[in-house]
């Protein structure tokens, strides 16, 4: 008997061993991915940066995507735990999204257009009917049939010819923003071999349905740079460039006037427009300069019979105002004001229709709906009663009538959309975005306004969504986003993935913070250039209230943003990392000094009137001093998820590796840094309509997962 114990104890450690052993490798290989440590000195004004990392940014060099694929190994095996409810979370988020649905149909020159999505398919159907609904349905594209094949798939700019015979389209298999156009017979369903390679996806018909006007790209920095016009039936090689953009901060368009009169060719920075003009009917004639470029004038043009109106910042107006001039001098001195500048109020956008004038404004953060006749009998508003909605124009490509469609939503509410008749004033809802689950009460739900004070005294607007019944409570775990670029406004709008949080009792904020236009032009120019701090600041602030007004602790705040809110993240976590428990980081634009010096990058060199150009050496300095990347710092940092894009031709994949390789060499602490690189996809994530959410479930799981909710 003793030997057979012992027999039992040495095979029982025996086993141990061998268990152990077995294990060993497991915990070496989930050790943090370290990159390897390569100095590349950046000299400029003088000044010298030490950058370990430069590197990473050859993604042809096999060890690159080593060190990606290692990254995406750790990510997964830290993850683990998470996936099992990664994949709950994305199977509810589809199971409130109705699978077997349709836009609201559209009229444009005799045939109603709409785009719907079948059961158990990621891709939209284009189609259309002719002059009725009750007629036959006309298939134009079936992207699942299209998609076949790709890891990536997105067809854009479908332009149907003035006969409606032709339909041109771009696609893009790479999630590079690099179309290809091709052309559609649509009464023999062929695709003709004409192929356009590296334009923007866009294009537009002259009126003999036979010339097509599209934006080339550049194939290096992906600039739009050129406008070419193609014959049908001639090889692309034979296309005539009608317009080339030599100034390398612009990029350039082309587009036709809803009147159908003309074709426009724009081109424009951040801070300036220029415009040409030519009638549709006189495709190969030349264009018209409608109004000279001068820096900072910024417009836009729309045009209604013998006139054009123009929504233009000139003569001071930061806010934008409307003018009007005559289609046969249409420079800048015989521009007569419709609608003059305003301090409080920002003009949008304006829609032309035969017999109405709607103007789209901005009032104290909230949508406004300008209705005017042009005859001066009626001038009107939209009303909206409620605290923070986002309501805005609709797809009115008709320009004869006097129904508008607009859209409205809030943060409890979901999207209607609506046809307001603009002569009557009474509104039928097209449709309302249906929530499936059967759970779903808009009255369970609360949204309100606050106003954070920032440290130079400016009153910072955050809403806010959360289960009603809520109560102010430190335990609370606050989900925070923001923004804060380009002028680019984050309205308070309705998600029924948000509700995969709101439902677990997360508060849901989005702090509209200076960079954005939420309170107007001034709003914007406050959180840009040498005033971009603002924007980190204003954005800490917001935390900080939030934590003050016992809506949550620093144990239970979350910061999100990505691109340039990915920037923002990148700022926060260097200068209040304290703050948040855990944040996440798409897309991030963090290596700002070394990206805006080299303009080989797309997108450099017009992002020079919204960050400043480093090669001058005073915006080199404040960019230095705040760009997250060159700012990483031995100290503590909070739990961080940061994602990106192999072929991402906006925040280069780069930008993000190098940041979390720097993270993991200076940090102090033991959260969780993670770093995903989707191998197949961009800036724009998965393409598919379900794909996309695996993405939104994994960051939802991080978060999830840091409150300690696991299902």
């Amino acid at each position: 008997m003793k030997s057979l114990s012992l027999i039992l104890l040495l095979t029982i450690i025996f086993a141990i061993s061998c268990n152990q052993n077995k294990n060993t490798p497991l915990e070496t290989e989930t050790q943090k991915p370290i990159a390897d440590k390569k100095a590349t000195h950046l000299e400029k004004h003088d000044d010298i940066r030490i950058d370990n990392y430069f590197w990473l940014n050859d993604k042809e060099n096999p060890e690159v995507i080593d060190y990606l694929e290692r990254e995406n190994d750790y990510n997964d095996r830290m993850t683990s735990h998470t996936q099992d409810f990664q994949k709950r979370l994305f199977e509810e988020m589809k199971g409130r999204i109705k699978e077997e649905d349709a836009s609201v149909p559209y009229k444009l020159n005799g045939y109603w257009y709409i785009t719907r999505y079948e059961k158990g398919k990621d891709y939209p159907i284009y189609s259309r009917k002719k002059e009725t609904l009750d007629a036959a349905e006309e298939i134009l594209f079936d992207c699942n049939i299209e998609a076949e094949g790709h890891s990536y798939f997105k067809m854009t700019g479908l332009s149907v010819s003035p006969d409606n015979t032709l339909l041109a389209f771009g696609v893009d298999t790479v999630s590079r923003r690099k179309y290809t156009i091709r052309i559609k017979n649509l009464l023999t369903g062929d695709i003709y071999p004409e192929t356009i390679e590296t334009t923007s996806g866009g294009s537009t018909w002259a009126a003999d349905s036979k010339t097509l006007f599209y934006t080339k790209k550049d194939q290096e920095t992906l600039r739009s740079n050129k406008i070419f016009r193609h014959t049908l039936g001639t090889v692309a090689s034979e296309d005539i460039e009608v317009f080339n953009e030599e100034d390398d901060t612009f990029n350039t368009f082309v587009y036709k006037t809803k009147s159908k009169k003309y074709i426009v060719i724009g081109s424009g920075s951040t801070l300036t427009s220029e415009y040409r003009i030519l009638r549709a009917d006189n495709p190969t004639g030349e264009f018209k300069i409608f109004q000279p470029r001068i820096r900072g004038l910024e417009y836009g043009i729309a045009h209604y019979e013998n006139d054009f109106y123009v929504l233009t910042n000139a003569d001071g107006a930061k806010n934008f105002k409307l003018v009007k001039v005559s289609e046969k001098t249409t420079f800048k001195e015989n521009w007569e004001d419709l609608i003059p500048h305003r301090d409080d109020v920002l003009l949008e956008d304006i829609d032309i229709f035969k017999d109405y004038l709607v103007i789209s404004e901005r009032s104290n953060g909230l949508n406004k709906i300008n209705i005017k006749r042009w005859d001066g009998s009626a001038d009107y508003y939209l009303p909206f009663d409620n605290e923070t909605y986002t309501a805005f124009v609709s797809t009115n490509p008709d320009f004869d009538t006097k129904i508008l469609r607009y859209s409205y939503n809030a943060l409890t509410t979901p999207n209607s959309v609506i046809d307001f008749n603009m002569e009557t004033q009474e509104r039928e809802v097209k449709k309302e975005q249906e929530v499936l689950g059967g759970v779903f009460n808009k009255d369970n739900y609360t949204s309100e306004r606050v106003w954070a004070t920032s440290e130079d005294g400016v009153m910072i607007p955050i809403s806010l969504v959360y289960r009603k019944g809520m109560l102010k409570n430190s335990n609370n775990p606050v989900l925070q986003y923001a923004y804060g670029a380009y002028g680019s406004t984050i309205d308070p709008y309705f998600s029924t993935v948000r509700l995969s949080l709101l439902d677990r009792g997360f508060v849901y904020a989005i702090a509209h913070v200076r960079g954005g236009e939420y309170l107007g032009r001034p709003w914007y120019e406050d959180g840009k250039l040498f005033k971009k701090k603002n924007t980190f600041t204003d954005f800490i602030d917001c935390s900080k209230f939030l934590i003050a007004q016992g809506y949550t602790s620093n144990k239970h705040l979350y910061a999100m943003g990505g691109s340039a809110g990915g920037l923002l993240m990148g700022a926060i976590v260097n200068m209040a990392p304290e703050l948040y428990n855990g944040v996440v980081a798409a897309v991030p634009f963090v290596d700002v000094v070394t990206t805006m010096l080299d303009d080989s990058i797309p997108l450099t060199t017009g992002e020079y009137d919204e960050w400043g150009n480093p090669n001058e050496k005073e915006y080199y300095e404040y960019m230095k001093s705040y760009s997250p990347y060159d700012n990483v710092v031995a100290q503590k940092y909070p739990n961080m998820l940061v994602t990106t894009g192999l072929h991402d031709s906006q925040v280069q994949y780069w930008e993000p590796a190098k940041w979390v390789a720097k993270l993991r060499e200076l940090k102090l602490d033991t959260n969780l840094l993670l770093l995903h690189t989707n191998m197949d996809a961009g800036h724009g994530g998965a393409s598919g309509r379900f794909e996309a959410l695996k993405e939104v479930a994994e960051e939802y799981a991080f978060l999830l997962d840091l409150e300690g909710i696991k299902n």
